[in-house]
């Protein structure tokens, strides 16, 4: 084997292990959402917000679960932003937003109104309730 063969195969380990090391740790740390592949089911969840609720106050899905929520509201432009998941969207009178988003960690998260919407605005809040399914518990 000549010597710049073993150079250019050296190079090409060198870059394969640099690349599997920084796609292990995006993985790792949240930031590729490989979760969001074409064969993962979605959960369609309907939400109306209106002055000074959203309906329903509590939205319960599992850990891993692909989620769409379909906002609609009748009265105002109201914002709908859960923010541990980085999730935000505006609803709009007469049109119907959709807004998907991994649910890739479980507990109870609050999703709120973040457009001010009148004197109960501050009152506009749901939850977000996110499971561990009991397989993964086992694992």
């Amino acid at each position: 084997m000549r010597k710049e063969s073993r150079w250019y195969w050296a190079r090409v380990a060198v870059t394969a292990t640099v690349f599997c090391a920084v796609a292990a740790t995006a993985y790792v740390h949240g930031v590729v959402p490989l979760a969001l592949a074409d064969d993962v089911a979605t959960v369609r969840i309907a939400v109306e917000a209106k002055k000074f609720a959203f309906g329903p106050k509590e939205i319960r899905v599992k850990k891993g679960e692909r989620v769409t929520i379909v906002l609609t509201t009748p009265d105002f432009v109201h914002g709908f932003a859960v923010p541990d998941f980085n999730v935000r969207a505006d609803a709009i009178p007469g049109k119907t937003v959709e807004v998907t988003f991994v649910a890739d960690k479980a507990g109870k998260f609050t999703f709120v109104c973040d457009n001010f919407c009148g004197e109960d605005h501050d009152k506009m809040m749901g939850f977000l309730i996110v499971t561990e399914g009991w397989f993964q518990k086992c694992i």
